[in-house]
């Protein structure tokens, strides 16, 4: 037995001996996303993630086996600089948007610029160059280990199959033990992928990248799997969710009009209440909400693909995507969408934007979605005056009302998109050069010499990112009330609704609010934390303020004002705005906010907002938006299962292009109003 016992300690002893670059490997990897998640997540006691992440890297690491000792290095540190970049992006990607990039929001950033140049452009914190340790050990490591001959001496007695065989192995008993712990629950997740908080949790944010990778890859693999299942799904949602079609004082209210909907770049609701010494930040959007119907609990629905999948459900009434967006992976389905029900109508529908064609691949998506002409960048507009990503709003909507004129004697009546494009992140000069708003603070201070009250100023806002963005934002509300103005004098707001929306939040970090919330002017400094008046902005707090405006006006007194409190999201708008119109889709997974008694807004990750609560699925927990409301444990898992159904409804639509596979077939998919 002491033979025995000696003899596997020599064993263990010199198979360390000669795997010291593997298990550095191995452990600086498996150091560095237990880091990622201790400052970002900070679930410090948790077991499985780890053993998830050290999966990954086992099956990874045990591939280098087959290369000779001298040339392991290269193929380790390579790794491990994709595993440090890995870190460091996620990092990044966490701290401005609070979730976990994927493989496929990389891809698209590539394309399209948008998730991207936010992060890119937001500075680094310290904390994201913490990761870069492991590279760093391992030259420390292959350094030392060469000056000692150690290569020469393993290659002599490794044998690279074997030890692939056996890590392998190892691996595989590790996976055993990982799977044992996970619940139904979180394997659920791992597959649906939207909650990405939850599967980094538990699964390692190695292996969740390695889940979002094939998921990435659904759009060419998908239809050869899963379809029947989906369908069933499909049908089943639709089948149970049949809604009697419900007249209210508003159907039709604007059948005939035009339309004319602007896409408000980065714009949201408490931007139209915010004053600086008196002035409005976004005084033309304040009066139009206040002449007109404004929705002031309206929440934007996208994720990784910001403006385009807000695009997307304004135009559809479905969510976006799981993995990746609609606008580059899946904008070759059929969907129903307010273009092609108002073509029906006849109207001439068509779409405007001051930047690339190709910016979110619009060029071709537009055309799917029904629009019978795409205006963009150096194709229709004369490059006049960039600001940001390029023509400046203002030279944007002048120029588009020209070409409105001429589609409105060619076409008659017509539907139109004017996305906006100045206001977008991240602000740095957006505004700042080109208006002079002020967004100091004037207060009063007792003078120490006459001991009277005197007017003084503070920078408050000043020289911050949350100050560029309010400046940023008071152009592009300029731009609007001038774009209203011009429209006006061309006679084209006669018989004609301004539709608002804004696209999505600012995407400022929490961080930035706590000196708008806690500024202490006579100081120039915040509230400490401890004192009794400090706003936190926490989880909460930061979710309910991302709302953005959601408005209708007319010139004429078609709309008359009303302010609608009632929570409402981007999938809301199609049914609502559809019912003033006439037209309906038989897949909108919104509702009519005039004809639904307590609505539902769903988030891409399964948070979910009602007039009661706000819930977050990834944290398991909700705050209530009224004191002394309560609601039951039934109320919570209603609304869960709910936003599973609707997310999972969507996802299969999109994925599986069911909409165009029910047409093929000929099968009829019952109305959800009849």
């Amino acid at each position: 037995m002491k033979k025995m016992v000696e003899k596997v300690k020599n064993k263990t002893v010199n198979y360390a001996k000669t795997n010291i670059l593997f298990f550095t490997f191995v452990i600086t990897s498996v150091i560095n996303g237990s880091l990622l998640r201790f400052l970002t997540v900070k679930n410090y006691f948790e077991i499985s993630p780890i053993l998830g992440d050290l999966v990954v890297v086992l099956v990874i690491g045990a591939f280098g086996y087959f290369i000779k000792p001298k040339n392991q290095f290269k193929y380790y540190l390579g790794w491990g600089i994709f595993f440090t970049l890995l870190c460091i992006i996620n990092s990044m990607y966490y701290t401005n948007y609070l979730s976990f990039a994927s493989a496929s929001l990389l891809a698209t950033s590539l394309q399209v610029v948008d998730v991207g140049d936010a992060v890119v452009q937001n500075v680094m914190e310290l904390k994201d160059f913490s990761y870069l340790w492991q590279i760093f050990t391992l030259i420390f490591v292959h350094v030392s280990l060469k000056k000692k001959n150690y290569y020469s001496k393993v290659s002599k007695i490794e044998v690279g199959k074997v030890r692939v065989l056996n890590t392998l192995i190892g691996a595989l008993i590790i996976s055993g033990f990982f799977i044992s712990m996970l619940t139904a629950t979180d394997i659920s997740r791992l597959g649906k992928q939207w909650n990405r908080e939850s599967v980094v949790m538990k699964f390692g944010i190695f292996m969740y990248q390695t889940n979002d990778l094939i998921e990435s890859l659904k759009p060419q693999i998908s239809p050869l799997f899963g379809y029947d299942e989906n369908y069933k799904l499909f049908r089943e949602y639709y089948e149970e969710n049949k809604k009697e079609k419900v007249n209210n004082e508003y159907t039709d209210i604007l059948k005939g009009k035009n339309i004319i909907a602007i896409h408000a770049e980065s714009i949201q609701n408490f931007l139209l209440d915010t004053q600086f010494n008196g002035n409005y930040v976004t005084p033309n959007l304040k009066r139009l909400a206040d002449e007109g119907l404004y929705f002031s609990n309206f929440y934007a629905q996208e994720s990784v693909g910001t403006s385009s999948d807000s695009e997307f459900t304004f135009n559809t009434s479905l969510m976006p995507a799981n993995s990746g967006t609609v606008f580059v992976s899946y904008w070759d389905r059929d969907y129903v969408t307010i273009p092609k029900l108002l073509k029906e109508q006849g109207y001439y529908t068509f779409s405007m934007h001051g930047n690339n064609c190709s910016f979110w691949n619009r060029n071709n998506v537009h055309k799917e979605f029904g629009y019978d002409n795409f205006y963009c960048y150096t194709k229709d507009y004369k490059i006049d005056e960039t600001i940001g990503l390029g023509l400046s709003d203002k030279s944007f909507f002048r120029q588009s009302t020209e070409i409105m004129k001429k589609i409105k004697n060619q076409h008659g009546k017509f539907y139109g998109l004017a996305i906006m494009l100045s206001n977008h992140t991240p602000f740095n000069n957006n505004g700042e050069e080109v208006t002079d708003f002020d967004v100091s603070m004037n207060y009063q201070k007792k003078n120490e010499i006459t001991g009277e009250m005197e007017e003084a100023n503070a920078p408050f806002m000043e020289g911050t990112k949350l100050g560029s963005y309010f400046k940023s934002a008071h152009y592009a509300d300029e731009a609007i009330g001038e774009f209203i103005n011009e429209l006006d004098a061309a006679g084209l707001l006669e018989n004609t609704a301004i539709v608002i929306y804004g696209d999505h939040d600012a995407k400022l970090k929490k961080s930035e609010y706590e000196r708008y919330y806690n500024y202490v002017p006579e100081t120039d400094s915040i509230l400490d934390k401890n004192d009794p008046n400090y706003k936190e902005v926490d989880y909460f707090t930061y979710e309910l303020n991302r709302s953005v405006p959601f408005i209708i006006w007319t010139k004429d007194d078609t709309i008359k004002h009303k302010e609608v409190d009632k929570v409402m999201g981007m999938y809301d708008v199609l049914p609502t705005l559809g019912n003033m119109l006439g037209i309906s889709s038989p897949y909108q997974l919104g509702s009519d906010i005039f004809s639904t008694d307590e609505n539902v807004v769903i988030f891409p990750d399964g948070d979910w907002v009602t007039d009661k609560m706000y819930y977050s699925s990834q944290r398991d927990e909700g705050v209530m938006l009224h004191e002394n409301e309560t609601v039951s444990k039934d109320y919570i898992e209603k609304y869960n299962k709910i936003a599973e159904e609707k997310i999972a409804v969507s996802n299969s639509i999109i994925v599986y292009d069911l909409i165009r596979k029910t047409k093929e077939k000929n099968l009829i998919v019952p109305d959800m109003q009849k």
